[in-house]
């Protein structure tokens, strides 16, 4: 049985010959020609092709397992006097590890057939002698993918956003993660610019990349982009860009064994730049505690507030740098709908003062009359984060034909997660609107 890699019984010309077959294959599905022939990682990209990739890392791992054996029991078998027991073991392990490759690669072949739309007897040539459909599939033009998720995906939008000296202006080309043979793409063309003075809702669904977003335009996890804040690169100029920037995880990060102040002054001498004189540091800290209301506690402990209070403790902490861009992830998460709303219409006021705030929240409704934009993240087919709508929150009612931003949630997701599946839909209805 020849199997796709590189193993220890396939011929030379029978894995050059597999390597010539991927070469065309893999442009099929904008994979790089050079996995044709890079032993292993071409079993994985084929697995991609196939949308299984969790078979294809199974695949890659119990084959390099088995050459590993296979090596052992060729070298064992040179002095087969000293290694009898060893053999015998090693070769049940090789034939327990045979079994299990068959099954992946029989689902690895079912899968291939299903995106180039052909009958499932192809997977037997596939097993037998994989070079064979891997020429004709990959050399000829009427083996076409027809169901790939990877193609089927909303098409790329073109454009980029301009340049300005006021504002965020975001333009991500892609946002990967992973290793060499196991690279996903998290975001992909996401363009668009927030002018100062406005608070903005980043709605999406689970796994939309909203998370993956903020650290992205924040500098936390750097992307092919390019990100400015008030004209100034942000990327390029992170250690002195930082200080503009304010980012409050949705994990609470302060100190429980200290007061009030202290906690909020500590964290200001680690946020402000060395310039700056206790005496400012101190007004700041005063100014910002008077903002949101934790003045009265500031010689209590931070263990005894309330969720309320230590969420505003936790916002208090990042604000006291004076950020032009305030980043929120879930702030009102674990609050009830008064306390929630309190904290922010606080925001909104910051926002009033020239700040952009952008905030993640899964209970957008109870407070959308206090933003002004909506950026809506969708997966598209491929998996991948996308744009599918940025606008003020009427125009976004609008364009999905919703009232609520629950209901459109409900259109982005997939099918399987309870919502209705047309994310690619939207994604492409918004570049062409833009254009």
């Amino acid at each position: 049985m020849h199997f796709v890699g590189f193993n220890l019984g396939s011929s030379f010309i029978q894995a050059l010959l597999l390597g010539i077959g991927l070469w065309k294959l893999f442009p099929k599905f904008g994979v790089k020609k050079i996995w044709a022939f890079v032993p292993f990682g071409r079993l994985y990209k084929l697995a991609v092709c196939a949308d299984c990739e969790e078979d294809g890392l199974a695949c890659l791992v119990f084959s390099a397992i088995s050459y590993f054996f296979a090596v052992l029991i060729s070298f064992m078998q040179r002095y087969p006097q000293d290694f009898e027991k060893a053999i015998l073991i090693s070769s049940v392990i090789t034939l327990v590890l045979t079994v299990i490759l068959l099954v992946y690669y029989i689902r690895l072949y079912c899968g291939l057939c299903r995106v180039f739309g052909r009958k499932y007897w192809w997977v037997i040539l596939w097993i037998i002698a994989d070079f064979i459909p891997a020429i004709i599939w990959g050399w000829s033009k009427k083996f076409q993918p027809v169901n790939s998720r990877k193609l089927n995906a909303a098409a790329l939008s073109g454009t980029t956003e301009a340049a300005s000296s006021e504002g965020l202006v975001v333009n991500i080309r892609k946002r990967t993660a992973g290793s060499l043979f196991r690279r996903r793409t998290l975001l992909r063309d996401i363009h668009f610019t927030i002018e100062p003075g406005n608070m903005v809702l980043l709605l999406g669904g689970s796994g939309a990349g909203k998370t993956t977003l903020v650290n992205a335009i924040t500098g936390y996890e750097k992307a092919s982009a390019s990100v400015t804040l008030n004209g100034d690169d942000v990327y390029r100029n992170f250690d002195s860009m930082k200080y503009q920037i304010g980012f409050v995880p949705q994990q609470e990060t302060i100190r429980l064994n200290d007061s009030v102040y202290r906690t909020i002054s500590d964290n200001a001498y680690l946020r402000l730049p060395d310039t700056v004189s206790d005496d400012e540091i101190e007004k700041k800290v005063n100014s910002v505690m008077d903002i949101f209301g934790l003045t009265p506690a500031r010689h209590s402990f931070v263990s005894k507030q309330s969720g309320g209070m230590k969420k505003r403790i936790s916002i208090s902490m990042e604000y006291v740098s004076d950020p032009d861009l305030f980043v929120l992830d879930e702030p009102d998460s674990g609050l009830d709908g008064i306390m929630a709303r309190s904290l922010m219409e606080k925001l909104h006021a910051i926002s009033r003062e020239g700040k952009i705030v952008m905030v993640i929240t899964h209970t957008p409704d109870r407070v959308i009359d206090l933003f002004d934009k909506v950026i809506v993240l969708a997966r598209d087919s491929a998996r991948t984060g996308r744009l599918a709508f940025y606008g003020s929150v009427d125009e976004t009612k609008k364009f999905f034909e919703r009232d609520t931003m629950e209901d459109i949630v409900r259109i982005i997701n997939r099918i399987d997660e309870g919502g209705e599946g047309r994310a690619d839909e939207m994604i492409e209805r918004f570049e062409e609107e833009r254009k």
